[in-house]
This record gives structure tokens, sequence and C-alpha cells, in this order.
């Protein structure tokens, strides 16, 4: 990963609404939302949502799929362990220990059903 993807990255989740978006899609899992169902958990109206999946989807953080009538939303785990993997990558002033377990946890996707 390069600063220029890290940066768009972190801008996409630097707004409320986009953060929440995202964290509900987080606890979504495999299964993913329609945007309807995220319209409605989060309370926003739809083209407020549609702007803020546009901004997550061009950052690379979620995707999308069509089912029948309804696209699908999911987060998109590796590009999240991607992003902690580049902020923590030369953490901890040489502390292994710290660095290692942080890495590991985001480079395990499975964690995240990937």
């Amino acid at each position: 990963m390069d600063i220029t993807a890290a940066v768009s990255q972190l801008s996409a989740l630097a707004q409320e609404g986009r953060l929440a978006v995202f964290r509900l899609l987080v606890r979504a899992g495999h299964d993913g939302l329609p945007a309807g169902e995220i319209a409605s958990a989060l309370g926003t109206v739809q083209n407020t949502l549609s702007a803020q999946l546009s901004v997550l989807s061009q950052a690379g953080l979620v995707r999308s799929e069509r089912r029948g009538r309804s696209i699908i939303y999911f987060a998109s785990y590796d590009t999240v362990s991607q992003l902690i993997i580049y902020l923590m990558e030369d953490c901890c002033q040489g502390r292994a220990e710290i660095r290692e377990s942080v890495l590991t946890a985001a480079s395990n996707s499975a964690c995240c059903g990937s």
C-alpha cells in the first residue's frame, strides 16, 4: 500500500456518516446488507447513503454485488487489513512483540470471514 491509498481510505472514514455505514457493514459480515436496510438502520435518506457508499467504494473499503433486484454492500476486509498493516508496520520503537501481535491480527482475515 502507498501513502496515497492510505490517505484516501482514512479520508473516507473521517466522516461520521461514512464511518457509521462502514462499521455497520463490518458487523454484517459475509451476508452484507442491501442499501435499504443500511439506510433504515442508520436513519439515513437514500441519496445521502448513496453518496456515502460511493466515497467508501472509491476508497476500496466497500464492495457491492447485485442479487436479483437488490445491490448488497459488504465491507472489504482485505483492504482494511492492508490499511492496518500499513499504519502499524514500523511501530513500537522496535518492540517486536507489540508489532507482531498487531500485524498478525490485521493479516488474519479469517477473523473477518474472508
